[in-house]
């Protein structure tokens, strides 16, 4: 199978989560993404110690994720030679990725301004906490900080009355960071393809966090600020909600379209009252009166377990969905059908991760398994035309471990 990233090389210099999530999904489409590391490894590596990201086998998970399908090389660029090998890649090299702020790249001289105007057909993509301009361009950014508690997400996700913003779960702000950076590179490599032209492709988590709160920008921006997330007794449309069954599980309803779902949704229930009640006749009427709506759903989820539910409803054409944990998601049978979780064989245990969630031909990405530290640097070197005894002598001088 061709894919669609086939003979596209991309230099990562980049660490933790975000950008090399951008580098992963290249790489699951066929890029050779090269990712370049301190000679002492992707500080996320050292995450496994603190016993995240490991399991069983011994396979460091996280790290995993987001390498998955790379090359590692270790290249010590404080020094003239690492820099220098750097460049040779660089002059192969469709795509540069990296997560090194300005000041760091400019200290190396690989700025923005000083790659472009060196290699004009490469596409210099960079990912940000809080994007290239303004005071805090410059300002270290997590996706906790940035994306959660900066971008707002953490206020309008934490019911009222708590004490305290609720937390978020691990690196869902660099996961969809990634995503919208490799959508960048993908979308500047076809800019490329039109015009012969490099591109400089700019994520951060920030506008990563604005984009996915649109609906409450869209709020603001018109003069009603968004409250955060309220209770469920009253919304506006009461057949949008969710509601606990007999054995204490959840089911959510999803009925926007409400007076199409309405009469055939109590019919299911046996409820044709609840269908005649003036209260209840349409949307205007359910609104007014949806505490009550609200209520009388109630009753009826607590009459059944989930399992009975499920039953009631698998052929309402409806949107419904159960709540699902994590673990009961792994093997939901939607989920296997469409191949969402694959698996990683090869040297070592075999082990299963989440797939890219794009899709080419009706087939999931083959998923491949992440370099370990600097596995790949003799190799790539001796592609770039270095012979063994150069080798010798740049690990003699520090260049490479």
């Amino acid at each position: 199978m061709q894919h669609a990233f086939d003979g596209v090389r991309v230099v990562e210099l980049a660490q933790w989560v975000f950008v090399p999530v951008a580098g992963a999904l290249l790489a699951d489409w066929g890029a050779d993404v090269i990712h370049v590391e301190p000679p002492r490894g992707d500080p996320y590596r050292g995450l496994m110690t603190q016993g995240i990201g490991a399991d069983k086998g011994g396979v460091n998970l996280s790290m995993a994720l987001a390498n998955r399908g790379k090359r590692s090389i270790a290249l010590d660029l404080r020094g003239e030679h690492g820099r220098e090998i750097l460049h040779q890649l660089l002059e192969g090299a469709d795509v540069f990725l990296t997560s090194l702020r300005h000041g760091a790249l400019q200290r190396l001289g690989l700025d923005a301004e000083a790659l472009t105007a060196r290699y004009p057909q490469l596409v210099y993509a960079r990912g940000h906490g809080y994007g290239p301009a303004g005071p805090d361009a410059e300002r270290a950014g997590y996706d906790s900080s940035a994306f959660w508690a900066r971008g707002g997400l953490g206020h309008v996700l934490t019911p009222p009355g708590r004490d305290y913003p609720i937390g978020q779960r691990g690196a869902m702000g660099d996961r969809n960071g990634g995503m919208a950076l490799a959508f960048g590179v993908a979308a500047a490599l076809m800019r490329r393809e039109r015009t012969g032209h490099g591109s400089v492709v700019d994520v951060s988590l920030l506008a990563t966090a604005m984009a996915t709160l649109s609906s409450d920008l869209l709020a603001a921006l018109n003069g009603t600020p968004p409250t955060p997330t309220g209770g469920r007794e009253a919304p506006p449309n009461p057949l949008v909600n969710t509601f606990r069954t007999k054995d204490g599980r959840h089911i959510q309803l999803v009925f926007l379209d409400a007076d199409r779902y309405w009469a055939p949704f109590c019919a299911l229930l046996e409820r044709p009252d609840l269908a005649d009640d003036p209260r209840f006749a349409d949307l205007a009427a359910r609104q007014v009166h949806s505490a009550a709506c609200v209520a009388a759903l109630d009753e009826e989820f607590a009459r059944r377990t989930l399992a009975e539910w499920e039953r009631v409803l698998a052929d309402f054409d409806g949107p419904w969905a159960p709540v699902r944990s994590v673990t009961e998601l792994i093997d939901d049978p939607q989920v296997v059908a469409n191949g969402y979780i694959g698996t990683v064989e090869g040297d070592g245990p075999a082990y299963r991760l989440p797939n890219v969630p794009v899709q080419f031909d009706g087939q999931p990405a083959p998923l491949r398994r992440a370099p370990e530290l600097g596995e790949h640097t003799e190799a790539v070197l001796l592609e770039l035309g270095y012979t063994w005894e150069d080798i010798a002598s740049l690990q003699a001088a520090g260049a490479v471990p």
